[in-house]
């Protein structure tokens, strides 16, 4: 069944001029060439010809002209057009009075602009190509955007939005069919039963295989890894390794795998075979790649936490031993004396001794010195390899299932690991005295070699410690792997390149010679060296001070006295509402719950049970709590926060939402939602959890993860996700920019100092992105300049130079990393981890760093030549503050401890406070609109310019726990006492 997607304030949106252009849109779209006005003078009456410029003007700007737009131009683009052709505006308002002369000039417009009117029979081919990006993924919103951007691209003037929203709602239904199809060779009766016997209940397992495999690991123990290894033998007895799905699109089979994943077995069961199957392979094959990938990390955590136990134990050792020493010098000091004592008869001495001192002291004494002649315990890995059989229980089991590849052969560990693999598993019992050593390490080879060849045991440690830190780093990789592949793989096939690369460089916005933004970006550091060599010769806040660049810090703007005045009035007036209420009367607004619900099999029309999932989870609340507070039973809310709190239904929630901010009109005092920053948030866990890491500046002798979220200058969150607390924020910085599926067009990017590398410049740039963190000592930046052009600037410090020549040969290269981000073959940050982890710089971690290099350079001296760079930048970290803020008054349950043990689960915690967070930043922002209209109506001044430093992230006015009563009597018994619940009552 078609539905319409779009709310009546989107469709809106699509069907009339923006009432509001930046300046960098009028010049952009209004300027008006030689040729645009030899066109518009051919027309007679100022009116005629202003009418024409402008219709010229709104086609190239929106590929698209609203029947009654004549009536929509808003003054200042009269004004705009009207200045260039010496025509006042008001000569606008005759224009729209003869149809017929309006229908003439858009036919001229269209053809000065190589336009063309859409017509039915363009729908079977922009169909198709709907049907392509909908394989990638589902958001009907983003299909639609880039169905108009596609249209204007191909210049097309594109047709009512109720005609695109159409054949979005056609393509996203044939989706189903588009893949059973393209899955049709693999799907044979054999392969459809082993998927059904998925569905149905396992005796051995007392669970259906889908739903075991739904169940992720919470420890890095033995046991739990050989759980999750019995599930990747499950997987690959299905025969994964048979199947041909080339035609599944990646980020389609993620989709379905998720969709798989929460619903039940009984309700995918229910489905048509052309929906189910595909559900179910594309679950598999997902399911493998995690347990694959959960397998290896939880094998390099137990290996991790190996080393730290083997590391504490050893220094135990050495605590002893010390304590040991002392006690034997003493006792070694006093037999000496014994000893020495002429007055004691040779014959007695002995005697002596024992009469000073205890014979059991002595011995222990000598049992000390013996310790300590023993040098096989002066190493951390003599107490690693007591751990050896602990080790053993899951090794052999590993390394008999998966199947490891090297990326570099030039020191056999190949050879050592096959060796190993035979002596784990029984197929060698002794280990041969050449046994290829190449491969060890001077700090391993001593503890290999005590004597002249290697032992076995040692042997084994070296190569398994070898193992993880080569998977960690690349050298070796795991075929079917995500997070352990080849580095290769990752990216578009290099078969496809060539066929997708015009559809890369146009979603890029890069011309077809993508050289020329090289040629740009070049220019652009020749043209600003001499402009900041100037600026340092003033010795303003920019200055050299004894050879060092100096920065003078912004200093605080003092607050005007209106703003404060207005400041006051909010205070005021603003409502005192409930947490509660702000949920309900947003959802009113928004819509937002129906989202929520929808991802139910079932229909639910009580939204009651999903508030109350969603504000325990975003508020760190029991669920028994909550159950108690809201008057719900406790299955209930269980039930609703299995069923609903999901990544995706979540994440629409949110977008919707920050697409409703986007919308409000003092959302637009703050920014235009154009620029957005990013920042961690550190948050504790409670009890052993897998991906929680240590960190005593935050986490004191605990543990815990960061909530990494990314904030629109309108202080719209839009995204935000769970990443370990140890790995620095630029590895993740990309992922949510990418991943926006909101209004928002994000167009540059801030972080705080630590936010960045030369591989983050190098990819924001060519993926037509701005990025600008905030950069502390300014003086240790490293400035690099053009080789080959060795231009004299004394006053600037250059540490490196750019290759111009090396990046243009290797362009192409760069460009298939920034499509496979931009098509959704793989995130960002597993791909930069992969690169940063290398030991040996890989080339395309070279040449990124080359062109990162350039695109820092360039931006290090607009950040000095611009000081409302500087404070731009400032400003937008500090509102990523405030909501932080916010969000800290927001969790405030369960003592603030993270009790989640999944990743997946606390990913839907995070999705559920951004949600909240985003709730509470819009209905502020109604309120205070409101609170601006009335103060207006009743005369009072409020300036545009204190409306642009008024926020959002205010809490003060909200009631987060509830309402406490205190009735005076009580239901009581004859004795005095209420009634004891019976034993199966809970509360």
């Amino acid at each position: 069944m078609i539905l319409p997607f779009l709310t009546a304030p989107e469709r809106q949106s699509y069907q009339q001029v923006p009432a509001t252009l930046s300046e960098s849109d009028l010049r952009q779209h209004f300027h008006l060439t030689a040729a645009d006005r030899e066109l518009i003078q051919r027309q007679r009456r100022d009116g005629n010809r202003l009418g024409c410029a402008v219709q010229l003007g709104l086609v190239r700007l929106m590929g698209y002209l609203p029947e009654d737009w004549f009536e929509q131009v808003p003054a200042p683009v009269a004004a705009f057009v009207g200045q260039q052709l010496g025509i006042a505006p008001e000569a606008l308002a005759a224009y729209g009075e003869r149809a017929a002369t309006r229908s003439e000039h858009l036919q001229l417009v269209l053809r000065h602009l190589s336009y063309r009117k859409w017509q039915p029979l363009d729908s079977p081919g922009l169909e198709a190509w709907l049907l392509e990006r909908a394989l990638e993924h589902d958001q009907p919103r983003l299909l639609l955007q880039a169905a108009c951007q596609k249209l204007h691209q191909d210049r097309l003037l594109r047709p009512a939005i109720s005609v695109l929203e159409l054949l979005v709602s056609q393509a996203l239904l044939q989706t189903d069919a588009a893949t059973y199809q393209r899955l049709g060779p693999l799907l044979t009766p054999a392969v459809e039963a082993r998927l059904d016997a998925l569905l149905a209940v396992d005796p051995a397992l007392r669970v259906t295989p889908h739903r075991w495999l739904c169940q992720p690991a919470t420890a890095n123990t033995p046991a739990a890894i050989n759980q999750a290894l019995a599930k990747l033998d499950f997987l690959h007895q299905l025969g994964l390794a048979d199947w041909d799905t080339g035609g599944l699109n990646a980020n389609r089979r993620k989709r379905l795998a998720h969709r798989a994943r929460h619903r039940t077995s009984q309700a995918i069961g229910r489905y048509a075979p052309a929906k189910r199957y595909p559900l179910l392979v594309a679950f598999v094959l997902e399911s493998y790649r995690d347990v694959l990938d959960a397998v290896l990390t939880m094998f390099s955590d137990y290996w991790a936490g190996a080393q730290r136990k083997a590391q504490r134990e050893h220094e135990a050792h050495l605590q002893a031993i010390r304590q040991a020493r002392e006690t034997a010098l003493r006792v070694f000091a006093q037999v000496a004396r014994t000893v020495v004592d002429e007055q004691i008869p040779a014959g007695l001495v002995r005697e002596a001794v024992f009469e000073t001192i205890p014979r059991e002291q002595v011995e222990q004494a000598l049992q000390a010195y013996y310790a300590l002649s023993d040098t096989r315990l002066d190493s951390p890995l003599a107490f690693l390899l007591r751990r050896y059989a602990h080790l053993k229980q899951f090794s052999a089991n590993l390394l008999r299932q998966v199947s490891f590849a090297s990326a570099f052969a030039g020191d056999r560990f190949a050879e050592a690991l096959t060796l190993v693999v035979e002596l784990q598993t029984g197929a060698r019992r002794k280990l041969p005295a050449d046994a290829p050593t190449d491969f060890i390490t001077p700090s391993w080879h001593g503890f290999v070699h005590p004597q002249q060849v290697p032992e076995r045991l040692p042997y084994e440690l070296c190569v398994l410690a070898t193992l993880r830190e080569r998977l960690r780093s690349g050298d070796v990789f795991v075929p079917g792997s995500r997070k352990y592949a080849d580095l290769e793989s990752y990216l578009i096939p290099a078969a496809q390149w060539p066929g997708l690369r015009g559809e890369v460089l146009r979603q890029l916005g890069l011309p077809e010679d993508p050289r020329q933004r090289l040629h740009a970006r070049l220019a652009e550091l020749e043209a600003l060296l001499p402009q900041v060599t100037a600026l340092l010769a003033e010795g303003g806040e920019v200055r050299l001070e004894a050879g060092e660049l100096v920065v003078t810090a912004l200093e605080a703007e003092e607050l005007p006295d209106s703003l404060r005045v207005l400041d006051e009035h909010i205070r005021a007036r603003m409502p005192v509402v409930e947490l509660t209420d702000i949920l309900v009367e947003v959802d009113g607004w928004t819509g937002f719950s129906e989202l929520l619900r929808e991802a139910s099999a079932g229909t639910v029309d009580d939204p009651e049970p999903v508030y109350a999932a969603l504000l325990a989870a975003a508020c760190n609340i029991p669920l028994s709590d909550m159950a108690r507070s809201t008057g719900l039973d406790y299955q209930t809310v269980w039930w609703a926060t299995h069923q609903f709190l999901h990544e995706q239904p979540l994440r629409a929630a949110t977008t919707r939402v920050v697409n409703q901010q986007h919308r409000q009109w003092l959302a637009r005092h703050w920014g235009g939602g154009g620029l957005s920053s990013s920042d961690g948030q550190r948050f504790p866990v409670s009890g052993a959890v897998r991906n929680a890491k240590a960190l005593p500046r935050y986490f004191g002798y605990g543990r815990g993860v960061t909530f990494y979220t990314h904030t629109a200058d309108h202080y719209a969150q839009y995204g935000s996700k769970v990443i370990p607390a140890t790995e620095r924020d630029a590895t993740y910085v990309l992922d949510e920019v990418l991943g926006n599926e909101t209004d928002v067009v994000i167009l540059e990017h801030a972080t705080d100092t630590h936010g960045y590398t030369d591989l983050i410049f190098g990819l924001f740039d060519l993926l037509g992105l701005q990025y600008s963190p905030r950069l502390r000592d300014i003086g240790d930046q490293k400035l690099c300049r053009i080789r080959g052009r060795e231009l004299s600037y004394p006053g600037l410090h250059f540490t490196g130079h750019v290759q111009p020549g090396y990046i243009e040969a290797r362009l192409d290269d760069l460009l298939r990393v920034a499509g496979s981000f931009k098509l959704g073959y793989v995130t960002a940050s597993l791909f930069i981890s992969k690169l940063q982890a290398y030991p040996r710089q890989h080339n395309l971690t070279y040449v990124l760093q080359q062109y990162g290099r350039l695109i820092k350079t360039n931006f290090i001296l607009r950040y000095l030549l611009h000081q409302p760079l500087r404070r731009k930048i400032h400003v937008q970290l500090n509102k990523g503050e405030q909501l932080h803020a916010m969000r800290v008054f927001l969790w405030f349950g369960g003592d603030g401890l993270i009790r989640r043990k999944q990743e997946e689960a606390q990913q839907e915690v995070v999705s559920a406070l951004n949600l909240v967070t985003n709730l509470v930043v819009l209905w502020n922002t109604v309120y205070l609109q409101q609170v601006v209209q009335t103060l207006r109506a009743e005369g009072v001044e409020v300036r545009d310019e204190d409306l642009a430093r008024l926020s959002p992230a205010r809490y003060e006015h909200i009631n987060r726990l509830g309402k406490y009563t205190f009735p005076r009597q009580v239901e009581v018994q004859p004795n005095g006492l209420r009634s004891l619940r019976k034993p199966l009552e809970t509360a």
